[in-house]
């Protein structure tokens, strides 16, 4: 069951995605080549706690019990890692691009957003991933508007990818976000038999379209957690949390005067 948020729950959760969206900014202040992984899960714990909010993904159990409990504040996916990806001791060298993913609560609500990055000069192939990545993340913001159906959302998606010769990951999905960090609806990137449900306003879920340059097959590496493109491609990842509001859709993780997701 959808559950629709009231003004005030849309305005506490745009509170926790301010927060989301600071902390990316302090980690562009931050990345380069040579930073390592850790450094940054460390800054950006840092700093979300010291504005109240708590990190979601620490210690997160995930799926089935043989995962362990997952390790850092942010995941960080490097290159051909699709997302999930651990904060560890590897350091970032010029040419990687990788995608920071930050979810926390704050006042009781979540805030969740993921980010690609490119580390120094990255290579024709790498920026134009990513900018494909990011407009499919735009056109599937724009795509979800009230009154319309939620799996328009991913046909937009992966009509674009493919038209620029790439894919979409198809089972790692958005959700809805409230309390939880995973609430109903499921939100599908790719192209579905039927409409879905239509969309209403206070619906509030995730856009996160994950683009590769190669296939859409993933496998799982033996930590339990970082999905990977099963050929070894490039991926590229950006998502914004929205609300569904009768004007249209609003980005909550994002600052005052942003729009969307710039490449950097």
């Amino acid at each position: 069951m959808i559950e629709l948020k009231s003004q005030r729950e849309i305005e506490l959760m745009r509170d926790a995605g301010r927060i989301v969206a600071e902390t990316y900014e302090r980690i562009n202040e931050a990345i380069k080549p040579g930073i390592t992984l850790r450094d940054l899960d460390t800054l950006a714990e840092k700093y979300l706690r010291s504005q109240g909010a708590k990190p979601l993904y620490k210690g997160y159990q995930g799926s089935t019990a043989s995962n362990p409990p997952f390790p850092g504040t942010i995941c960080a996916s490097i290159n051909e890692e699709i997302c999930h990806g651990i904060p560890d001791d590897r350091a970032l060298k010029e040419g990687d691009i990788v995608g920071i993913d930050i979810g926390l609560r704050y006042r009781g609500y979540c805030g969740d957003a993921c980010k690609t990055f490119a580390i120094g000069t990255i290579s024709p192939e790498a920026h134009r991933l990513m900018e494909v990545a990011l407009e499919c993340l735009r056109l599937g913001i724009e795509a979800a508007q009230p009154g319309e159906y939620l799996n328009d959302i991913g046909a937009v998606i992966e009509d674009y990818a493919q038209s620029k010769g790439m894919s979409v990951v198809r089972d790692l999905t958005g959700h809805g976000v409230g309390k939880q960090l995973h609430e109903a609806p499921t939100v599908m990137h790719v192209r579905q038999q039927g409409r879905g449900p239509r969309l209403r306003p206070g619906m509030v879920f995730t856009v996160e379209p994950m683009i590769n340059l190669g296939t859409a097959r993933r496998r799982t590496l033996a930590d339990g957690w970082t999905e990977v493109t099963a050929d070894g491609s490039l991926s590229a990842q950006f998502e914004h949390t929205i609300a569904i509001t009768a004007s249209g859709p609003d980005i909550l993780t994002k600052l005052e005067g942003q729009t969307l997701w710039t490449l950097q």
